[in-house]
């Protein structure tokens, strides 16, 4: 099996009986927004995660898009989490605002694009839906419910990543690539990319040179996702590849 061959320990992954999760969506123009067509939840729709024991202090968790119900119940198992973080999509912020905004609330780090952002506040001036989310208002219960995560960093397509964090605000461009072949999987490619870079750093969430290295590392990694179908590109990276592409990338936003 693939994954075991690089050595992930799939311990705690369940096979059911049914259908998998099922996205379909449609890409047009500049492939910067995807129009979805089709969501089947399947098997996930009443899916009890059991963590196993040896999964239960992790240093990084990162709850990848699914139900936040899933997601509030992995957080729950995993308290000593050194630092947690979550993705969504349009699905679950029209559907269960109730229970993403319980998952947001117990995460440090929420990975959302613009898109989603501006419409858990319901505010299409971006900084402002950030400041409203950090502060628990734009969530289910207000202010008086406790504040959002601490960190939120906006996946922005081509116009790059902005976040938000104790020390203030980073902003950087997107890598320019000019053959954009299939943007699914980018946003998953970008969280595990940061999430890895900043893994094992003492106070990294406070520190803008662990944050910016990482999100440069995120930005480059996501770009070799655009290059192929799936993780067709991204599977097939070679070491001397990805640092080329970012140095270039360094060199670009004046980093040495």
């Amino acid at each position: 099996m693939k994954l075991e061959s690089v050595g992930l320990n799939l311990a705690g992954v369940e096979i059911r009986d049914g259908n998998t999760f099922r996205w379909s969506g449609r890409y047009q123009g500049s492939m910067e927004d995807a129009e979805t067509i089709s969501t089947d939840v399947n098997v996930l729709e009443n899916f009890n995660p059991k963590v196993p024991n040896s999964w239960k202090t992790p240093e990084i968790l990162f709850c990848a898009n699914t139900h936040p119900a899933t997601q509030v119940s992995v957080l729950d198992q995993c308290p000593s989490a050194a630092i947690t973080a979550l993705d969504s999509f349009m699905l679950w912020i029209n559907t269960e605002k109730i229970k993403l905004s319980e998952a947001l609330r117990k995460v440090d780090i929420a990975i959302l694009n613009e898109e989603e952002v501006c419409a858990i506040a319901n505010d299409e001036i971006l900084p402002r839906a950030i400041n409203s989310i950090q502060s628990g208002s734009a969530l289910h219960g207000g202010e008086n419910a406790g504040p959002g995560p601490r960190c939120i960093i906006v996946k922005r397509g081509s116009g790059g990543v902005i976040g938000k964090f104790p020390f203030g605000l980073i902003a950087l461009p997107a890598y320019p690539i000019s053959n954009v072949i299939d943007p699914t999987g980018c946003g998953d490619t970008f969280a595990g990319a940061f999430l890895a870079n900043i893994s094992g750093r003492d106070g990294a969430l406070n520190d803008i040179e662990v944050i910016r290295n990482a999100l440069v590392h995120a930005t480059v990694t996501a770009s070799f996702t655009l290059d192929g179908l799936g993780s067709s590109r991204i599977s097939k990276l070679e070491r001397g590849q990805y640092h080329a592409r970012v140095d270039r990338y360094r060199r670009i936003v004046g980093l040495t």
